[in-house]
């Protein structure tokens, strides 16, 4: 939860998948960056080091290329270095796969250049890579996601004061599935609609007189703005940092607003049919931050807006766009007992109108990026 709200200053609760990004990095002596991935066997990018600068490597290469160029921006020397890219994330989903890119080779360059550098701090130079490399104005959430996250919680991060809070993830305790949904509909996060609705919402944080929209603010406030779709950037912003906190609140305690089970007092006491209220409760402020993506702030697409519909229709608790919008991936909460029936009738869905095929994936909270050798 919170979609747009970490350029904003605002709370994000995001959780790390077990799929990601490998980075291979071994040291080269003659001072190029040479750049393989396998899922694009047929390109090789070789670039100087001391060469690189921003937009002077384009496409999936500019990622990688653009961490070493941010570190050394920061002063880190690096070496010459080959990096060999796997994956198993589909790429353009909205799944954070460019972060996943950016973090694992940030993690593997700085490990090559013998620093120990803070997470937070490779997550800022990852960050960096994104904005000023390659060109993308995102915030700050995926990276912190991929460098931060633990297994079995969500983080909120409150993007003000960069405080993260682990908080307790585990939709199997409760017999339910995060089930992601691709849509097919790739993004790219460079385009004008995503720089365009940043500077809408700078904007209507100068008319209100804030800084940033992040957490001063109530939704009452925004019908201060004259300009209606500055109000609806404002309130989606505002509304959707409050939903993040609310659903961080409910997992944390391990009730849900209105419960009466007795057993609800604490999260070491939560039962399972307790566990289900607090999905269901969850599930209702994942399909409001939907409607808010899709009406607020405009970024939803159609096969988006069919999906979201269809699994609520099929039995799932509820189920947003994520992502930065334009095309990607639906996230579900779904009963276990219902998964097989929400993922025919999505398929059904897009079948019906002539859509490629979607794609599903069991989203489990799992550990942030490592070095695995």
């Amino acid at each position: 939860m919170g979609e747009h709200t970490d350029y904003n200053e605002g709370l994000v609760l995001p959780f790390a998948i077990a799929q990601g990004v490998t980075a291979s990095v071994s040291a080269r002596d003659d001072g190029l960056l040479v750049l393989r991935s396998k899922q694009m066997p047929d390109e090789t990018v070789s670039v100087p080091v001391a060469d690189l600068s921003p937009a002077s490597v384009r496409g999936w290469a500019a990622y990688p290329a653009g961490v070493a160029w941010a570190l050394r921006s920061e002063g880190v020397a690096v070496p010459g270095a080959l990096i060999e890219i796997d994956s198993d994330l589909p790429v353009g989903a909205g799944v954070s796969s460019s972060a996943a890119l950016e973090c694992a080779v940030a993690l593997g360059l700085s490990s090559l250049a013998g620093l120990s550098m803070t997470r937070r701090a490779l997550a800022a130079v990852a960050r960096q890579a994104e904005n000023e490399f390659v060109g993308a104005p995102t915030g700050i959430i995926d990276q912190h996601a991929s460098l931060l996250c633990e297994a079995g919680h969500a983080m909120l991060l409150d993007c003000a004061t960069r405080s993260i809070t682990q908080v307790p993830f585990r939709p199997s305790a409760a017999g339910v599935i995060a089930l992601i949904i691709d849509t097919g509909v790739t993004h790219a996060l460079v385009s004008g609609d995503y720089a365009r609705r940043r500077a809408e919402c700078e904007e209507a944080a100068r008319q209100l007189g804030v800084p940033f929209l992040g957490q001063t603010l109530t939704v009452a406030e925004t019908s201060r703005l004259a300009d209606p779709v500055l109000r609806r950037r404002a309130r989606h912003v505002i509304s959707d940092s409050a939903r993040a906190r609310a659903i961080a609140t409910a997992l944390t305690s391990g009730t849900a607003p209105g419960s009466t089970d007795p057993d609800t007092t604490a999260i070491a006491t939560t039962t399972v049919a307790a566990w289900q209220d607090i999905y269901r409760y969850i599930g209702v402020l994942l399909t409001e931050a939907h409607a808010s993506l899709r009406d607020d702030f405009e970024v939803s697409w159609a096969e988006a807006d069919v999906t979201v519909d269809t699994v609520l229709t099929a039995g799932a608790f509820g189920a947003r766009m994520v992502g930065g919008g334009f095309g990607g991936s639906v996230l579900a909460l779904v009963p276990a007992s219902r998964a097989a029936e929400v993922r025919a009738a999505v398929s059904a869905a897009f079948a019906q109108r002539g859509w490629t095929p979607p794609q599903f994936l069991d989203a489990v909270p799992s550990a942030a990026a490592r070095r695995l050798v």
